[in-house]
């Protein structure tokens, strides 16, 4: 019996878009169900998770995962047959989950700040926070061509749906990636290259027009 996979996601969140890469990189059919954030939610998405009522969620033969992170180890143990996402080195894995919850608790939170428009402090101690962050992730990322070495693995696939991110940073606040950090913004190519990401990725253009939209919206 085939596996039924469904995604609960929403097209700008790089947190829906690393599960949608880890089901691609290893080949995986599923239907793709989009939400509302800002809007009612959708019985399904509050049925599905409960506790914390947010999106990405993979729904396994009627059974929930939540939490991006938490889906991607998922995946990679259940269809372990094709390219591993994480070391199978116990060391190695716990450094790949170190650093990954680090783009998470220090750079997303950072990058949050820093696309703020209306809270002018705010927005410059993110933009320190981010280039500190970006910095730490460069100093980790090395020579390599990933941060798992030679192929691509669960840091990268936590770090690059930011990249979609980037035009709108530098359009909103000045804030140039490449000026300061010119190896992420290196790696970041070399990451597009893969039909995987590229495929599973918004146009940052898009993401920048829907920004100002929310913002006329909402107000932030």
């Amino acid at each position: 019996m085939e596996d039924e996979l469904v995604l609960l996601d929403f097209w700008t969140s790089p947190f829906g878009r690393r599960v949608r890469i880890a089901l691609a990189e290893k080949g995986i059919k599923y239907e793709a169900t989009e939400e509302e954030l800002f809007e009612q939610k959708s019985p399904l998405l509050l049925q599905m998770n409960p506790v914390h009522k947010k999106i990405p969620v993979l729904i396994h033969n009627g059974k929930p995962v939540c939490e991006s992170l938490n889906i991607v180890q998922y995946i990679d143990e259940v269809w372990n047959h094709k390219s591993p996402l994480l070391p199978s080195d116990p060391y190695q894995r716990s450094q790949a989950r170190f650093w990954a919850d680090y783009v998470d608790n220090k750079l997303f939170m950072a990058l949050r700040k820093t696309m703020r428009w209306k809270d002018g402090e705010e927005q410059e101690a993110g933009k320190k926070e981010l280039i500190e962050s970006l910095k730490v992730l460069e100093g980790e990322l090395g020579d390599e061509l990933y941060f798992n070495g030679e192929s691509f693995g669960f840091v990268d696939l936590a770090l690059v749906p930011l990249a979609s991110w980037f035009y709108s940073l530098e359009t909103c606040t000045g804030f140039g990636i490449e000026g300061e950090c010119p190896k992420i913004l290196s790696w970041t190519k070399r990451c597009m290259e893969k039909e995987s990401v590229a495929k599973s990725l918004p146009d940052p253009r898009k993401i920048y027009d829907y920004l100002l939209e929310r913002k006329k919206k909402y107000g932030f």
